[in-house]
């Protein structure tokens, strides 16, 4: 158990953490929001998966395997890179003609192959650990935006006194400012009426991507009008846009979760 722990910790400061998607505790707090949504059919699908792993801590294995070179052909289907200012249906008609491995034909691909009966316990649960992580990092809004910074990889800030960039201030910064457990953060701010989780898994993953390219661009316009310098008011103005991709995030899972193994 020590051995495994220390494995686990080198492992987990390895991680290139520019480009994960949320950070580890956003993943967690998509994935505990996501399990209190669950039917009791899924549930008991899901734990047949995973074992004692819960949807939660199953969400990051996606982002600590890319420690391992042999999995290196995952990191492109993290994100997906669009063109400025698509409406709506200009997405719809671009994700029509998507060849390209990114999280969008990903996304797909995983839904379909866990809906197959004849599947291998393996590919089971290396699909599920990833379907699970990929719903995540659709809702973070700079995997859902442009290639020519890197989804804000490219774009230095200042994060009160601390160089970062912009794709980190929303994987992490603006979560960890919060200073919650992942737990007391779902607790905090899984508060939905049963008609609202009806219209957002109802969504298609089309509409996903929409809105969380519409708030990338939205960061990037005010990015670009103001000074780099982000803090208290930075924090202010975007907890609830966060708070509401996190929780819309879980309860998409648990709808996807629920119409494979339900």
């Amino acid at each position: 158990m020590k051995l495994f722990s220390i494995l686990f910790i080198a492992l987990f400061l390895y991680l290139p953490f520019n480009s994960i998607a949320w950070g580890v505790q956003g993943h967690r707090i998509v994935g505990q929001i996501a399990e209190s949504y669950l039917t009791p059919k899924a549930k008991q699908a899901i734990q047949k998966i995973l074992g004692n792993e819960s949807v939660a801590m199953a969400s990051n294995w996606a982002d600590f395997i890319k420690s391992d070179t042999a999995y290196n052909y995952l990191s492109p289907m993290h994100y997906i890179n669009l063109p400025d200012r698509l409406s709506y249906a200009e997405l719809k008609e671009y994700l029509l003609k998507d060849t390209a491995a990114d999280v969008y034909t990903e996304l797909a691909f995983l839904i379909k192959q866990l809906k197959r009966p004849d599947l291998t316990k393996e590919k089971q649960v290396m699909y599920l650990h990833l379907l699970i992580h990929l719903v995540g990092d659709v809702h973070q809004p700079m995997h859902v935006s442009r290639a020519e910074d890197e989804g804000g990889n490219k774009i230095q800030v200042m994060w009160f006194r601390e160089s970062t960039n912009l794709h980190a201030v929303w994987d992490e910064k603006l979560i960890d400012f919060q200073q919650l457990s992942y737990t007391e953060y779902a607790t905090a701010i899984n508060f939905t009426t049963a008609s609202q989780r009806q219209v957002w898994q109802r969504e298609p993953i089309s509409q996903w991507l929409f809105e969380s390219n519409q708030i990338a661009e939205k960061l990037y316009s005010e990015i670009n009008q103001n000074e780099q310098k982000l803090s208290y008011r930075y924090n202010y103005d975007h907890i609830a846009i966060l708070n509401n991709q996190l929780l819309k995030g879980g309860v998409r899972l648990a709808g996807l979760l629920n119409e494979i193994f339900g």
